[in-house]
């Protein structure tokens, strides 16, 4: 299996070269040459494997220079019922008929990054080891992929994190989470700004390839394929779930910033997964749920993204779009490059056309939407939800079809958000063991303005 940019750069690369080097060196994201397809016979022998070993089987279809023994070892070592809480690993919670919860939440930090990042770690240490090198993981997270990228890569040997937040847009438990860390490998930098101000410096920093090189830049955002594929296996594992038999279809409601949640459903779908719709929930900070319904691509600047009371989706430029794009226009690498390297872009009426051909629906929720959802989920079925998660339901509710079940995939446990869960209930979201007062803990954190070369400097004072 080889990897191509989006942009157009048709050089070949391995998994375990692209791995370590998370963007292209032409500012693309990489892809799989083609999608490998999984047939009826398949999906039958796949149907009741254990997670791990459902992992295995799928990442052994676009990774072969990591022997299987390797990775099978390394799928069974991370999917365990001690890390995530319960043996299906991605257990689902059903509200009704034809309506469930798929919880990807119950690893290390209570979000769904830790699915694949808790992977990422494994693989990281195991192909620096094997190559008797060190990495530099420079991040950028809206709330919870740094916490789940440095409890991943905390201890491992030859890694040093830098991760990139914006100043005071988290809740105080994602803050804690991260800040609280006192790992000498582990740096975090609060950003004056938002989200995207982060995630532009990740990206100049990495199109800087004479400064990646010399500081061995890798990234864990899902900008980095390895982290994207991981998130695949859980669209395989919730159909299983969902049905008794492969001519039966599901959906899947995926709360929406970045992109890479849902894009992995996307790659899932195109493998030959019954999908029938991928459903894209947004919220005020709504730039995709504008393009599924005009075809016009317009990302905010700072000043228009709104703080709203689900900031882990507080983003106007997703990343991962771009791997949907690509597919979208016929893999036109020169045609993906124009579109994301200029301000805004928007598909001719056939072109928009053709999305409805990848599954794609969208919807929006906004803050009043979240509360009277959770107040809803609560009342009717007993379950607290997280205000991401929320979202995801709001749309899911709306866009429902009883021929297909609806899994919406919950984001987060409610106790990262318990401002919001005590509007919603007046009650405090229940803590697992051991992160009570987790806020008042001593915080590590460094202040920055958004500077690209100021963070350049910070990090070649800390390697």
């Amino acid at each position: 299996m080889k990897y191509i940019s989006t942009r157009g750069d048709q050089t070949e690369r391995g998994f375990s070269d692209i791995l370590l080097e998370g963007l292209a060196p032409d500012g693309g994201l990489y892809l799989p040459k083609a999608y490998p397809q999984v047939d009826d016979a398949t999906l039958t022998r796949w149907r009741g494997l254990a997670y791990a070993d459902l992992a295995f089987e799928i990442l052994s279809l676009y990774i072969d220079d990591i022997p299987a023994d390797d990775l099978h070892a390394i799928t069974r070592k991370v999917y365990t019922e001690q890390v995530f809480g319960t043996k299906e690993i991605t257990p689902l919670t059903w509200l009704g008929d034809h309506l469930a919860l798929e919880g990807l939440s119950n690893g290390p930090t209570l979000a769904f990054k830790d699915m694949a990042m808790q992977l990422l770690g494994a693989l990281f240490e195991y192909e620096l080891g094997r190559r008797g090198e060190t990495l530099n993981i420079l991040g950028a997270t809206s709330g919870d992929t740094g916490s789940a990228a440095e409890y991943a890569m905390r201890g491992k040997k030859g890694v040093n994190v830098f991760m990139l937040s914006p100043n005071g847009r988290m809740s105080p438990f994602q803050q804690a989470q991260m800040f609280s860390l006192q790992d000498a490998n582990i740096h975090n930098i609060a950003i004056d700004g938002v989200f995207d101000d982060c995630q532009d410096i990740v990206k100049a920093v990495s199109n800087d390839l004479a400064f990646k090189r010399e500081h061995r830049i890798g990234t864990v955002n899902s900008i980095n394929w390895a982290r994207l594929l991981a998130q695949v296996v859980y669209y395989f594992a919730g159909y299983f779930q969902a049905t008794k038999s492969n001519s039966e279809q599901v959906s899947f409601t995926v709360p929406s910033g970045n992109f890479g949640n849902v894009c992995a459903g996307h790659v899932a779908r195109m493998m030959g997964l019954p999908i029938a719709k991928l459903v894209v929930a947004t919220n005020e900070n709504d730039v995709l749920d504008e393009f599924f319904r005009t075809g016009a691509y317009r990302p905010r600047g700072t000043a228009d993204t709104h703080e709203t009371s689900s900031p882990s989706m507080d983003i106007s430029k997703a990343s991962n779009f771009e791997r949907f794009v690509f597919d979208l226009l016929g893999r036109d690498g020169a045609r993906v490059k124009a579109a994301f390297t200029s301000p805004a872009f928007e598909l001719a009426p056939a072109e928009h056309a053709a999305i409805a051909g990848f599954g794609f629906q969208s919807g929006r929720s906004t803050h009043a939407d979240r509360v009277a959802t959770i107040r809803r989920c609560h009342a009717e079925h007993g379950v607290v939800i997280d205000p991401h998660t929320a979202d995801g339901l709001k749309v899911a509710l709306e866009l429902r079809n009883p021929a297909a079940s609806m899994l919406v995939l919950e984001t987060a446990l409610p106790a990262k958000f318990a401002a919001t869960i005590h509007e919603a209930l007046a009650i405090e979201p229940p803590r697992p063991a051991g992160l009570e007062g987790i806020e008042q803990l001593p915080k590590r954190v460094k202040v920055m303005a958004a500077d690209v070369e100021a963070v350049k400097a910070y990090i070649h004072a800390h390697v």
